[in-house]
């Protein structure tokens, strides 16, 4: 019978697979688009730009996320409640206290973001506040810190960075192709080139995307199973999910290059079924809920 401990030791597998599965598509992509383009430069240049974007990245990604989500750092005195549970979780959980932010927003959410637990922050909305209980508050909180001793803040970051890089590299394919750049197309061999390499440039940002949401998607299912395994109770964070998901109303400042950071779609929930969840930035709620529910600690 599958139970919390095996789900987390079978995302934790399957999460490190696309990744390491990713980082493989990306180098040969940048080999088709340098032999397709006849420009080994190409290649030199993309890995050192991949470099520096994710040095920028994992320096400065905290600061561009709660910028961008215009949160404030919480003083103690007037969150008192959500200071004690965050230490009390942070002792328990074997982590240095994070930074905690507050975002000035009605719609229930909240986030952790760092480049590693001793860089840490975490984030939560006062609409957040408002509809949950202490024991709900610290389901949430669990999550969240989960998200940093799982590393999945770092991994998040390195994600949306080599997501973006492909989009680029792509785009820079497609220009160079379309006025006239490449090998020969008489050459039998650089004609099939010059077309795998504009078909990978179409679909291969669609297919990083969706490996993101996809490592998304399975990054929240392990938070939710480690904040319980946390806190001992799954149902105050199965509560925590349902009050959250009852509300339809999506935040004011979002964007969807952060949206899989929260704890629930930032957009609302969508009600997205079948092959439509492949799009999502997070598992549908309704499954989170069952899986907390069904499989005990």
């Amino acid at each position: 019978m599958a139970t919390l401990y095996t789900q987390q030791t079978s995302n934790v597998r399957k999460t490190w697979l696309l990744v390491t599965g990713f980082l493989v598509a990306i180098i040969g992509l940048g080999w088709v688009f340098s032999y397709s383009l006849n420009d080994p430069i190409i290649l030199y240049v993309a890995v050192v730009f991949s470099i520096v974007t994710n040095i920028i990245g994992y320096w400065y990604s905290d600061k561009i996320v709660l910028s961008i989500s215009g949160a404030k750092p919480a003083s103690r005195e007037e969150y008192f409640d959500l200071y004690t549970v965050t230490e009390n979780l942070a002792i328990t959980a074997g982590l240095p206290l994070p930074k905690i932010y507050i975002i000035p927003d009605d719609a229930p959410n909240a986030f952790a973001t760092g480049r590693d637990k001793e860089h840490a922050t975490v984030a939560v909305t006062t609409g957040l506040l408002q509809i949950l209980n202490r024991t709900e508050l610290e389901g949430v909180i669990a999550h969240e810190l989960s998200h940093i001793g799982n590393r999945d803040i770092l991994l998040q970051t390195v994600v949306v960075i080599l997501v973006g890089f492909v989009a680029i590299l792509s785009d820079l394919f497609l220009r160079v192709s379309f006025f006239g750049g490449g090998r020969d197309r008489d050459n039998k061999l650089g004609g099939i080139m010059v077309i795998v390499g504009l078909v990978l440039a179409v679909l291969s940002p669609i297919v990083a995307i969706l490996i993101q949401l996809a490592i998304s998607r399975k990054r929240e299912f392990l938070a939710d199973t480690s904040g319980a395994l946390l806190t001992r109770y799954p149902e105050g964070l199965a509560s925590a999910l349902e009050k959250i998901s009852a509300n339809s109303v999506p935040m004011k400042k979002t964007s969807n290059a952060t949206a899989h950071l929260f704890i629930a779609n930032p957009f609302g929930d969508t009600g997205f079924k079948g092959l439509h969840k492949l799009f999502l930035t997070h598992p549908p709620v309704d499954e989170r809920i069952k899986a907390l529910r069904q499989n005990g600690v």
